[in-house]
C-alpha cells in the first residue's frame, strides 16, 4: 500500500510540474508574441494631461469649462503628437501627418471636438453620445437632422476620445459619465428639462441607461424625456472579463504592448484603429454595473417609470450581443412605449451554408413571444427570392404582427448590416457608398481594394465590414417621429 500511495504521490507531482511548465510555456509564448507585434508610436506612448476626469469635475462644472479643457488638450495634441510627426506624399494616409489626407484639421468642423447646434425657441435638446473608440463624427449626421428639426444638439466628445488612442489607456467609464452628467445640465439649461432626450451609440447607450438609473434613483438629474440607443453595448464579452489583468502587467518594464489589443495603423480621421486593453476592460465594468443595477432595481418587479427606449439593433453584431439588450433591459422594464427595431439579415443573398450561424431563430421567438413588455419592429426581406424590404411588427404582450412594404431594397453584395454601420447615411462623406466630389481627404466606405493576402497591416475584415447603413433613411424618420412624439406625451 506504501508503494502505491509513493507511486500516486509521484504521479500528482509530475502532473502538477507537468502542467505548471505548460502554462508557464504558454505564458512565455504568448510574451513573446505580443512583444514581437508592430512597434508602438508616439500616439500609442504619449500622454496628453489635458483631459477631463472626474477628479476635474469640481473645477470644470460647465460645458462652457469642458470645452474650454478641450481647447488646451488639442492644443497639447498639436504640440506633442502633429509637431513631432513627419510629412510628404508618403504619409498621405497617416492621421497624425499634417496635411495628410487622413488628417482631421483638413475637415471644417474638426468632428473630433465637442460640438453644440443651437436652436431659436427650441422644441427639446439632444445630447449625442458616441461609441468607445470613436468620435462625435458618428452621430453629427443625426445631430444635423435634429437641429434642422428645431432641436438644441450638444454632441459630447467622451473623455479619452478624438485625440490619440493612449488616451484610452487610463480612461475609466466613470469619467465618461461625469461629463455626461455636466453636458445634460448643461442641456437643462437652455430648454426644458422635460424635453431632453439621449441618443446613445454603442457604448454611448450604457452611459445614456447609468443616467437614467441615476435620476430615477433620487440623483438631482433632470429624468430624460426618452432614450435612443444605437447598436447598444449592452452585455458582457467573456474575453473582457481577462482584461483587467494584462492592464497590470502593461505596467512592467517591457511589457508595454499588454496594454493594447490591437495596433495598427492609424489613418481614420474620426476613429482609433488601435484599441487598448483598458478600453475593453472600462466597457466590461460599465455593462456589468448598468447590468447589476438594473437587476437590482427588477428584483421587487419591472421598473416603472423608466424613460421610453427606442433600441436600433442589427440581428448579427460582431460587437455587441442582442440577446443581452432584451434580456439585460428591455425585458425588466415596465411598458412604457418602448421599441426594439431589429435589421435582418439579407436573407435573398446569404444561403444558410455558409453561415456560421442564423439570426432567424432568435427573431422567431422574438416574433412568436407574446409575454415581451415593448413593440418589436423587425426590418427584413419581403420573401427569400426578394430583395425587397419590409418591415414586420408587433404590439407589446402580443402575437399578432402586420406587414408594411418599404421603399427600399437590399444593395447589391450586402449580406447584413454590422455594430459601426446604422448612424451612417450612404451618403456619408468618409463611410458611405461612394466617395465624395471632393478628393482630398481620405474615404474609407465601400473600397474596391484587391491584391495578395498577408501585405496589408490591418485584416482584411477591415475591408468586408459593411460603414454606412442602406436603410439610414428609416433610422432617422423613425427617430424624428419618437422624440416628436415623446415631447408630446
Amino acid at each position: 500500500m506504501r508503494r502505491i500511495a509513493l507511486i500516486f504521490k509521484r504521479l500528482a507531482l509530475y502532473l502538477t510540474v507537468a502542467v505548471l511548465g505548460f502554462v508557464l510555456g504558454a505564458v512565455a509564448l504568448y510574451i513573446y508574441w505580443v512583444r514581437s507585434g508592430p512597434s508602438l508610436e508616439i500616439w500609442h506612448t504619449e500622454e496628453l494631461t489635458a483631459e477631463f476626469t472626474r477628479e476635474k469635475a469640481d473645477e470644470i462644472r460647465t460645458f462652457d469649462d469642458y470645452r474650454g479643457l478641450e481647447e488646451k488638450l488639442f492644443a497639447q495634441l498639436d504640440e506633442i503628437i502633429y509637431a513631432r510627426t513627419e510629412s510628404g506624399p508618403a504619409l498621405n494616409l497617416a492621421r497624425y501627418s499634417t496635411g495628410s489626407a487622413a488628417d482631421p484639421h483638413r475637415w471644417e468642423p474638426n468632428w473630433n471636438r465637442s460640438f453644440e447646434l443651437p436652436a431659436k425657441n427650441p422644441a427639446g435638446g439632444v445630447l449625442l453620445l458616441h461609441g468607445m473608440s470613436d468620435s462625435p463624427y458618428s452621430l453629427r449626421a443625426l445631430g444635423k437632422v435634429l437641429n434642422r428639426h428645431n432641436y438644441w444638439v450638444v454632441g459630447l466628445r467622451l473623455p479619452g476620445h478624438g485625440t490619440i488612442p493612449s488616451g484610452l489607456k487610463t480612461i475609466t467609464w466613470e469619467d465618461m459619465a461625469a461629463a455626461v452628467r455636466l453636458c445634460m445640465a448643461h442641456l437643462a439649461s437652455k430648454v426644458r428639462k422635460d424635453t431632453i432626450h439621449i441618443v446613445g451609440y454603442s457604448t454611448g447607450a450604457p452611459l445614456a441607461i447609468d443616467y437614467a438609473l441615476s435620476a430615477l434613483e433620487g440623483v438631482n438629474h433632470p429624468l430624460p424625456a426618452s432614450l435612443v440607443l444605437i447598436s447598444p453595448a449592452i452585455g458582457i464579452s467573456p474575453a473582457a472579463v481577462l482584461a483587467s489583468w494584462k492592464v497590470m502587467l502593461s505596467h512592467l518594464p517591457g511589457l508595454e504592448k499588454f496594454a493594447w489589443t490591437s495596433i495598427l495603423p492609424e489613418f481614420d480621421p474620426f476613429k482609433y484603429n488601435s484599441f487598448t486593453t483598458n478600453a475593453g476592460d472600462q466597457v466590461h465594468r460599465l455593462t456589468r454595473a448598468v447590468a447589476r443595477r438594473v437587476e437590482s432595481r427588477a428584483a421587487s418587479g419591472s421598473i416603472g417609470n423608466f424613460p421610453p427606449t427606442l433600441v436600433f439593433l442589427s440581428t448579427v453584431d460582431a460587437t455587441v450581443s442582442t440577446a443581452s439588450v432584451i434580456d439585460n433591459l428591455l425585458e425588466h422594464l415596465t411598458p412604457n412605449n418602448h421599441k426594439l427595431v431589429l435589421f435582418d439579415i439579407n436573407r435573398r443573398n446569404v444561403a444558410r451554408t455558409v453561415l456560421i450561424s442564423d439570426p432567424g431563430p432568435l427573431t422567431a421567438r422574438l416574433m412568436d413571444n407574446a409575454a415581451l413588455p415593448f413593440s418589436l419592429t423587425l426590418v427584413t426581406n419581403a420573401n427569400p427570392e426578394s430583395t425587397k424590404i419590409v418591415v414586420r411588427r408587433k404590439g407589446p404582450f402580443s402575437k399578432v404582427t402586420s406587414t408594411e412594404p418599404l421603399n427600399f431594397a437590399w444593395p447589391t453584395g450586402t449580406f447584413s448590416l454590422s455594430h459601426i454601420a446604422l448612424p451612417f447615411p450612404p451618403d456619408d462623406p468618409l463611410y458611405g457608398l461612394h466617395p465624395p466630389q471632393k478628393t482630398d481627404t481620405i474615404f474609407l466606405g465601400q473600397m474596391p481594394i484587391q491584391g495578395e493576402r498577408g501585405l496589408l497591416r490591418f485584416s482584411a475584415d477591415w475591408l468586408v465590414r459593411l460603414r454606412h447603413n442602406p436603410f439610414y433613411e428609416l433610422l432617422e424618420s423613425r427617430l424624428l417621429e419618437w422624440v416628436n412624439n415623446a415631447n408630446n406625451q
